[in-house]
């Protein structure tokens, strides 16, 4: 059965299957707790976890979400299984760090990642539509720059345990949010939980946390990805992971209207803001970043969990990023985009252009 399954994931159908998998689990999620139209996004989820470990003090973002360490872990152990696994690093790490620490930037002023903006989308949140314009828009620019020689350089083989790392931080951060352990007195410790807010809204952990692994194994087989599939349709006229995105839409808008969770309007949509120039132009930064970068921030998780030291460095950029934009108020709440956050995202485009244009090769 396996066998058969894995051919059919490795087939041009493989996108559809995972989108579908996708469209109907992240809604789902939300009806079992999770945030309103966050059933599962990459960016918001990577925020609450620099909340929980106290690298940044946003009291209502702070939870260990288990789905991402699913995520690892379901792509580890696939890769395993299909004789994938195959540890490499070395590709222009710090450029990698900040496409990482931009494109989180981004998504936070958009307030989601692509993942998030189609599940919004498919919920009836009209404010996605800029957002998605904005990460079409980014996704062209990289793709101008990709047309032109723009290379992060070849990564070459490592040892095997360097590829154990980001699965064992999966690990550790499952052993977080079962034990909830304390560092410090009340209030001091370097685990962190919301009491009010997106962070305290949560599916009971084994949910999430199976729903991870699902979706990590699935995408690691299939090569699922939001950018990717954007990126492909442009550039090569593939239909082959972009089938995957309209699955993962049309299984989303038909769960959400099943579970009464559609709700057609720009006002009054959860945890999202009207302000449609800077939810445009927070998604031009991550779709430009991301295209830049290989992936998007769901595919560049199941690749560090694969052994891709690379994707590894990426994600650490994004939980970086998620840290500095909520300890320097860049990050957008239901009000607007925050105090610095369009000034941000006007530097991040800039670093994205100019690694654009200094990162090529003669062609």
């Amino acid at each position: 059965m396996f066998r058969a399954l894995n051919r059919l994931l490795m087939s041009r159908t493989g996108p559809i299957l995972t989108g579908v998998a996708v469209g109907i689990l992240a809604p789902l999620l939300t009806f079992w707790g999770n945030p309103g139209n966050m059933g599962i996004c990459v960016a918001c989820f990577t925020r609450d976890i620099a909340g929980a470990l106290g690298l940044h003090r946003a009291a209502t973002v702070q939870y260990v979400r288990p789905e991402l360490a699913g995520f690892m872990l379901g792509s580890f152990v696939s890769s395993l299984m299909y004789g994938e696994y195959k540890p490499r690093t070395g590709s222009s790490p710090i450029i990698r760090f900040f496409l990482g620490f931009f494109a989180m930037i981004g998504a936070l002023v958009f307030l989601g990642c692509p993942w998030r903006a189609y599940i919004r989308l498919s919920a009836g949140d009209l404010n996605a539509i800029p957002g998605i314009e904005g990460l079409v828009i980014g996704i062209v620019i990289g793709i101008g720059f990709l047309w032109r020689g723009f290379n992060l350089g070849r990564n070459f083989p490592a040892k095997r345990a360097m590829g154990y790392v980001m699965p064992a931080i999966a690990v550790m951060l499952i052993v977080f949010v079962l034990l909830r352990p304390s560092f410090g007195p009340e209030g001091s410790s370097a685990i962190f939980f919301s009491k009010e807010g997106p962070g305290s809204m949560a599916a009971p952990v084994a949910l999430p946390l199976a729903v991870g692994l699902l979706i990590g194994w699935l995408a690691q087989r299939s090569r699922f990805c939001t950018v990717g599939a954007l990126r492909d349709l442009i550039m090569f006229k593939d239909f082959h992971l972009f089938n995957g995105i309209l699955a993962f839409i049309v299984a989303a808008f038909i769960t959400n209207l099943f579970l009464g969770q559609f709700k057609l309007s720009f006002e009054g949509q959860p945890i999202a803001h009207t302000k449609a120039l800077w939810n445009a132009m927070g998604m031009v930064l991550s779709g430009l970043a991301f295209t830049l970068a290989g992936g998007c921030p769901g595919r560049q998780f199941i690749m560090s969990g694969e052994g891709d030291g690379d994707a590894a460095v990426f994600v650490l950029g994004m939980l970086f990023g998620a840290a500095i934009a909520h300890n320097f108020n860049l990050a957008s709440s239901p009000a607007g985009p925050g105090a610095y956050g369009p000034a941000a995202t006007v530097v991040g485009i800039v670093f994205c252009l100019f690694a654009g244009f200094l990162m090529r090769e003669k062609i």
